[in-house]
């Protein structure tokens, strides 16, 4: 276990290197991350190196005990390098070049880039692969799908096309094509989507397109990789990434690099609303469910953050330590913060790191090195991991395809995903989060919403799933589209229909509005409504469990409607071989899947824990016959509980952990 900084040497006066190092060293900092946006200090002048600054800053933390993780600087090439090759500037929708003076302008396609990039990777490793304080690599920065423009991009998209489809009347078969004349009669009219109407060109070019931008990131990956291992066998190498705008296949960017890393900023305002999902685990549980292995966290929340946007409001007490906490609990082998000293100049002056501006060190810094102590106390953990016997399926294509085409309003893929994770988390049961295509057979549950785009393995894959005896859960939008994104003419829920053993009749979007939902069975069930979307479901050789609700006083609130198609069913369960499968076609409260979840897990005989207060996070991590929980308070307020057979009583963001 590694608590650690990331750390910019090129940004300070060389005189505050070692005075850093000493305080970090009297912590506890166990690893700086270093040259992440350092190009230009590397390489001033086109093939002229100076890693002498470098040499001393590494020198400095390694005197001290503190291992070095390096980055490839590629995501700030230096001025001169635009200036002399401006064809290696991204190109945006428009079809301009964007501006340069910010960070991540170029295109990862770039053979000019590509060869700038391989020249000073290969300087740095060369230079620093005998070093025994610098420990690995980070490739570049928070890498997107390569959405560029430029001519490299549109012919590299028109081969990719080409490829895949060998003939333009089989292309406009898969797209079809005859919607608006858009036929193609040749290779060379194919172009990525652009201008200000993306959302009005044809929905499977677009998704064709961000495949071809997500390999295009994944190949750039391996280029780096492929690269530092040929001269530098013994480097661990990843890459950090985040929840961005136009997100890769993260399972294919990370499958032949040594861990995954996160970059990760939870939030300091926590929402008065009880039904709004804040938690950070589901972005913890989702990294580490890349590679289904520990992972890292590269930048850690350190303070109030903002720059380019008005400032957040500050990390309440409790919330540096317990964030912290919190991923190692989730399986983060290593946390390094963002970041040892607040910026002075720059973009980023106001992303608070552990030392604010005033360079005394605070309460931040306080509780930064009370985390480096419970951290370093912490050596029973290493090789431990998270377990669990849930899943919750994500696909990148189902993500961009309702990013590209909005179902309801504040209809998101994610928030849909959290919704299930939320309902298993409340009551003590570990998810992991997995790529769509990944083998499922040591999972008891399998939740799998969205299922928008329709691959015939996963299909086959889950219909076997739930024959052998597993618990699956489909949600509305599950096998709408095929695989080039064009809507199936079935009944919904289309190819699941045998499975969930009911179809859809009709479907009202209805927003942000609240329809009352009631279960169909009798007992103390919390009450319930739906939301965003409403399937009307007719059951087949299914039993309903839960219907549109027709008297009002029976709903969670007096101000929801009452809907044309109150009695018709919502969600239904169906026994299918050894399992059962349910269909939930709507989008409901929290309480509706926390008791969703403590019906599946009591199905699969799994350990819950259903008096755990909201808020309350437990999570294990095992090693061989040993195993810990950890018990995180992630709310502002004093929770006190009965649980594992004890009392508790934890403070705001406080963690407790203990050996089972």
């Amino acid at each position: 276990m590694k608590i650690g900084v990331d750390y910019y040497p090129e940004q300070w006066e060389e005189a505050l290197w070692e005075q850093d190092a000493d305080q970090m060293q009297k912590i506890g900092v166990k690893l700086v991350r270093m040259a992440e946006f350092a190009w230009s200090r590397l390489e001033p002048e086109e093939g002229k190196f100076d890693f002498s600054w470098l040499d001393r800053a590494v020198s400095v933390f390694e005197e001290r005990g503190i291992e070095v993780f390096l980055c490839t600087p590629t995501c700030t090439p230096p001025l001169w390098l635009f200036e002399k090759y401006p064809e290696v500037i991204q190109v945006g929708t428009d079809g301009r070049r964007i501006p340069i003076g910010i960070r991540g302008h170029r295109c990862l396609n770039s053979p000019v880039f590509r060869s700038l990039c391989k020249r000073i990777i290969t300087e740095m490793v060369s230079h620093f692969k005998d070093n025994a304080a610098v420990v690995g690599y980070q490739i570049d920065n928070e890498l997107e799908a390569n959405h560029c423009r430029c001519e490299v991009c549109r012919e590299g998209f028109r081969t990719w096309i080409e490829k895949k489809y060998h003939t333009t009347d089989a292309l406009n078969q898969a797209y079809g094509n005859t919607v608006w004349s858009g036929e193609y009669s040749d290779f060379s009219q194919v172009e990525p989507p652009m201008g200000e109407h993306i959302k009005w060109q044809n929905p499977s070019l677009t998704l064709d397109y961000n495949r071809y931008a997500s390999e295009s990131t994944v190949d750039y990956v391996r280029f780096q990789a492929d690269l530092i291992r040929n001269i530098d066998s013994r480097a661990v190498i990843t890459t950090n990434n985040w929840l961005c705008e136009n997100m890769p296949d993260f399972y294919e960017m990370f499958k032949e690099l040594d861990f995954v890393s996160y970059d990760n900023y939870p939030t300091t305002d926590i929402p008065e609303d009880e039904e709004a999902l804040y938690s950070h685990a589901f972005h913890l549980d989702l990294m580490r469910g890349i590679k289904r292995k520990n992972f890292w966290i590269m930048e850690q929340l350190s303070g109030s953050v903002g720059s380019w946007m008005p400032m957040s409001s500050t990390v309440k007490p409790g919330m540096l330590k317990g964030y912290a906490l919190q991923a190692i609990a989730h399986g983060a082998d290593a946390v390094l913060h963002f970041r040892w000293r607040t910026a002075v100049s720059g973009a980023e002056m106001y992303w608070h790191g552990i030392l604010d501006h005033s360079n005394v060190p605070g309460r931040r810094y306080q509780e930064f090195a009370g985390l480096c102590q419970t951290v370093n106390a912490l050596s029973d953990l290493e090789g431990s991991q998270v377990k669990n016997k849930v899943a919750l399926l994500y696909g990148s294509d189902q993500e961009y395809a309702f990013k590209l085409q909005h179902q309801a309003e504040n209809m998101y893929y994610l928030e849909q995903l959290k919704l299930l994770h939320d309902g298993f988390t409340s009551i003590g049961v570990g998810v992991d989060i997995v790529d769509e295509n990944a083998d499922i057979c040591e999972y008891s549950v399998v939740l799998a919403p969205n299922l928008m785009i329709t691959r015939q393995e996963i299909v086959d894959k889950l219909y076997r799933f739930v024959d052998r005896g597993g618990s699956l859960v489909l949600t509305c939008r599950c096998g709408v589209k095929d695989i080039y994104n064009k809507c199936i003419m079935q009944p919904l829920p289309t190819v699941y229909q045998n499975l969930i053993g009911a179809h859809v009749t009709e479907y009202d979007v209805i927003g942000d509005k609240r329809l009352g939902l009631q279960w169909n069975e009798e007992g103390s069930l919390p009450l319930i409504y739906a939301t965003q979307w409403c399937d009307l479901l007719e059951t087949d050789t299914a039993k309903s469990i839960v219907k549109y609700a027709r008297d009002e006083k029976k709903t969670a609130d007096k101000g929801v409607t009452v809907p044309f198609y109150a009695g018709d069913t919502a969600a239904t369960c169906n026994a299918y071989g050894k399992g059962t499968a349910y269909y939930i076609g709507t989008v409901a409260n929290r309480d509706f899947y926390k008791a969703l979840a403590t019906r599946l897990a009591g199905e699969q005989g799994l350990n819950f824990y259903p008096d755990l207060p909201r808020g309350v996070e437990l999570t294990f991590r095992q090693k061989g016959e040993e195993s810990w929980f950890f018990l995180f308070n992630n709310t502002d307020r004093v929770q006190n509980f009965e649980l594992l057979e004890r009392s508790w009583s934890l403070a705001p963001f406080a963690m407790e952990i203990r050996k089972w």
